[in-house]
């Protein structure tokens, strides 16, 4: 028996079920603006539905070194009062080269170069209210050097094996879900070719 492939499972995408009837802008400043649209919603009823749409890509970078370790980034998030250890991650111009923007990210918070730059995955990082989108790289060819993070910034570094990384995203510590992502599907990656043991 032919086995499927994995999106060979899933079923046609239905068409939108939504109709936008008006958009305004509510709120904007350099880094999000908020609208809110009147709607016909899928059961036919008039509704509103408010979109945050962030002025930039969000990108992430999962970096290893030829020991199987990575780095995390530890920082107190504002808007969850809460402090959090995260892949080295941030915004970027949407003009601009996606690995280059990243590399500049990598740079700043950990002070690392990289060689070799691959695109993991593409997320929505929660798709409900916002238009976000992400991309998660792997930088591996690692070279140190000295961080310059924002000034908006107060970040402590964590080298650690990669398997003990992805294991704080099983145990739950890892909570930001760029981080968790990227972590697990870079070690799923990385065990298929062979490079991290499960």
């Amino acid at each position: 028996m032919r086995h499927k492939r994995p999106a060979d499972w899933l079923p046609a995408p239905e068409p939108n079920p939504w109709v936008r009837r008006q958009s305004t802008q509510i709120y904007g400043n350099p880094w999000i603006s908020v609208r809110e649209d009147q709607v016909v919603r899928p059961d036919g009823s008039p509704g509103i539905y408010g979109v945050v749409e962030p002025a930039g890509i969000a990108l992430g970078v999962v970096p290893v070194d030829e020991e199987g370790f990575t780095w995390l980034v530890g920082q107190f998030r504002y808007p969850l009062d809460h402090y959090s250890w995260e892949i080295p991650e941030g915004g970027g111009d949407p003009e601009m080269d996606p690995a280059a923007e990243a590399a500049r990210e990598l740079r700043e918070e950990t002070g690392l170069q990289a060689d070799h730059w691959e695109p993991v995955m593409t997320l929505h990082t929660s798709n409900c209210f916002t238009s976000e989108k992400a991309l998660i790289f792997l930088a591996t060819g690692l070279q140190p050097g000295s961080a310059r993070p924002d000034g908006d910034e107060r970040l402590q570094l964590c080298r650690l094996p990669l398997s003990a990384a992805r294991d704080l995203v099983l145990e739950g510590m890892i909570t930001d879900a760029m981080s968790a992502a990227g972590l697990l599907r870079v070690s799923l990656l990385l065990e298929r070719r062979g490079i991290l043991d499960s």
